[in-house]
């Protein structure tokens, strides 16, 4: 009896082995059939083209490729967000950039590179009594001296010594193009900081003009409505913008970003299309092309204070596909792998096929939060890069030489279909990853 009992049970696994390989092999013929290398190809090489001029933020490229997104998304019959006329997701961004910084101290002027204003608007100091002046020496940490003061929230006159030049220089590089902010410009502290070696200070004056202006910037979103669990969401989502034009190199000037991130933002399209065609999702799924990652992740950030994070199941970021991953074809890994069970039940989905998905092997590049993935995954969503590039050796990347001849659309075709395929149980309803617990903000 026992032996018999023992033949069924087996039976029954061999069966129930059979049909999970059969299913996945019959999900992998639609997506064989759905999913042509001739179509990704056609997509990349329209965001690629030089006429999008790099895609940078604020400029004609992107808006450009913001059409070409949309008429994708309407070729593939998406409808927009609830709330939204169209599938832009407008938003403004505050850039805020200091137009003139003047200082002198004990009689003398302090020479215009040599200073650094960090404010919100714009301001005079003539021995102000509420400005603390605070000397960082040769002796200490300029870098964690830079944070405290910032984090004090206090005006503030800052003498740096001149061992501390490099960092200094990076600093004023980086704030004398202006800071930018989802927040209108308002109040905050006034600091100044000043590079050179100075006595007691006795006398000083500063003068500061600081230009505000409101940006318009706009994610492209699309959505397929669940059939049964409308209210839970799964996102597909890459970036659109890259560094248009940059310095020449070889006579060529234009960032293409054709890795970073037109494969990802190709395989969203892509993606809008298999799904729309499969038409079977029993949760909503919501596709978007994200802008401002280059400078910052703005456009991910600002979508994720319009969605529910409890709602959403899971986010399927896609950035850089373009090329085969250290681990060989028909893989990828996934950032921050070990947060949730996201990776374990994508490869679930993938019994039977030749395809693999990794942990993340390059973990000193914080790649977790690098991507847009990062701004869902800081209000708690189970949010995720899946990526093939060898970022430790990629000589193309943020280079005008990413460019599409550099690209393996094969490698980028079978990437899209794993993951069409691996998000099928999230899609269905089936799986849901254990969620990243929120960051808290102090």
């Amino acid at each position: 009896m026992a032996i018999n009992q023992s033949k069924i049970m087996m039976k029954k696994t061999l069966i129930a082995t059979a049909l999970i390989l059969s299913s996945a092999y019959g999900y992998s013929q639609d997506v064989n059939k759905l999913i042509k290398e001739d179509d990704v190809r056609k997509v990349i090489s329209t965001l690629a083209d030089d006429n999008m001029q790099g895609r940078a933020t604020f400029t004609p490229g992107i808006e450009k490729a913001a059409q070409f997104i949309e008429s994708e998304y309407k070729k593939a019959g998406l409808e927009p967000l609830p709330g939204n006329s169209d599938f832009r997701q407008n938003f403004k961004m505050t850039h805020i950039i200091p137009v003139k910084v003047q200082a002198n101290i004990n009689g003398a002027d302090v020479a215009a590179d040599h200073v650094i204003a960090m404010s919100n608007s714009s301001f005079s100091w003539t021995n102000n009594a509420n400005v603390q002046v605070i000397k960082v020496g040769a002796d200490q940490n300029f870098q964690t001296e830079f944070r405290n003061i910032r984090k004090s929230g206090k005006n503030a006159l800052v003498l740096v010594d001149p061992k501390f030049q490099d960092f200094f220089d990076r600093i004023r590089g980086a704030f004398g193009k202006g800071t930018n902010s989802l927040k209108p410009a308002e109040g905050g502290p006034q600091i100044v900081f000043a590079l050179g070696t100075f006595a007691d200070v006795k006398t000083y004056t500063v003068n500061v003009d600081i230009k505000s202006e409101q940006l318009p910037l706009f994610n492209i979103t699309g959505m397929i409505k669940g059939k049964t669990k409308p209210d839970e969401y799964v996102i597909f989502g890459g970036h659109y913008d890259h560094l248009g034009i940059l310095k020449p190199m070889e006579g060529d000037s234009i960032a293409n970003g054709a890795d970073d991130d037109a494969s990802g933002t190709t395989a969203v399209i892509t993606l809008a299309k298999y799904f729309k065609k499969l038409n079977n999702n029993a949760r909503s799924i919501i596709f978007v092309a994200f802008t401002a990652e280059e400078i910052g992740e703005y456009g991910s950030q600002y979508f994720a204070t319009q969605v529910d994070p409890l709602k959403v199941s899971a986010m399927f970021n896609i950035e850089m596909i373009g090329k085969a991953s250290k681990f060989g074809e028909n893989s990828a890994f996934i950032t921050g792998y070990e947060r949730t069970d996201f990776g374990k039940i994508l490869q679930k989905n993938l019994e039977g096929t030749a395809f693999k998905f990794y942990p993340d092997p390059y973990t000193e590049q914080n790649l977790f939060y690098r991507s847009d993935n990062a701004s869902l995954a800081r209000v708690g969503v189970p949010a995720h890069t899946i990526s093939t590039d060898q970022i430790d050796i990629d000589k193309f990347y943020h280079t005008v030489k990413d460019e599409l001849s550099t690209l393996d659309v094969k490698n980028i075709t079978s990437t899209i279909r794993a993951i069409a395929l691996s998000s099928q149980s999230i899609i269905a309803g089936t799986d849901t990853p254990t969620r990243i617990p929120p960051l808290t903000v102090n």
